[in-house]
């Protein structure tokens, strides 16, 4: 039945807005910041907001790149890869690492941002920012739509296979989200939110049965 007060549309046929409205609903997304690095040795870094935390066991995260970009190039050649938590601090430099360029050009040189190799894997992670995963290329799998077509779009899953966390984000123990400050995506053409202490809250997973259930 149709809602009077809702704008209503199927996507195949176009939104009829004046911005497509499904990165700002899905959202805010968590930043999949990427450096790795191709055959040629160069370093390569670049923001994506398809991207989210998948599995416990064995810790699997992934990104989607629409169209073959040079970050899915290198992980193909190498295996290998590293995400890199993006936080209010380093937004700017993010946001010049999202600029596109051929594959010949050092992102983490345009940025100002220092490239370490990782300790278990070989590519390069951000030393600026405050946590790292290094991860090994668990499966590439390019995306397809309900009707079977394919997708210009590739999802890579990496295991993470190392953590580096700054240990003043570390309280008896318990990582400190908020302390970080990371920021996310939050649609539109360049829209992000930060993750402040102020905006945190809690609610503890129920048991069963429900209050009031029965």
């Amino acid at each position: 039945m149709a809602d009077a007060n809702a704008h209503i549309y199927e996507p195949r046929n176009g939104h009829g807005l004046r911005h497509d409205p499904f990165n700002a609903i899905v959202g805010p997304r968590p930043i999949g910041w990427i450096s790795s690095r191709g055959s040629s040795g160069v370093a390569n870094l670049a923001p994506y907001s398809f991207f989210n935390a998948l599995s416990y066991t064995p810790p699997l995260i992934g990104f989607s790149s629409t169209g073959r970009k040079d970050s899915l190039a290198n992980i193909e050649e190498t295996g290998v890869f590293c995400w890199n938590l993006a936080t209010k601090a380093l937004g700017e430099a993010m946001n010049l690492t999202a600029a596109p360029a051929p594959p010949d050009v050092d992102e983490f040189a345009v940025a100002g941002l220092t490239a370490v190799e990782g300790q278990v894997v070989a590519a390069p992670r951000i030393l600026e920012s405050p946590v790292n995963f290094e991860c090994r290329l668990s499966e590439i799998i390019r995306l397809k739509g309900a009707d079977g077509q394919a997708a210009e779009a590739w999802l890579t899953i990496g295991e993470v296979v190392c953590v580096h966390i700054d240990k003043a984000l570390l309280k008896e123990g318990v990582y400190q989200t908020a302390q970080a400050h990371p920021i996310l995506r939050a649609g539109r053409m360049g829209d992000y939110i930060e993750v402040r202490p102020d905006a945190m809250f809690e609610m503890r997973r129920p048991g069963w049965p429900l209050p009031g259930a029965g």
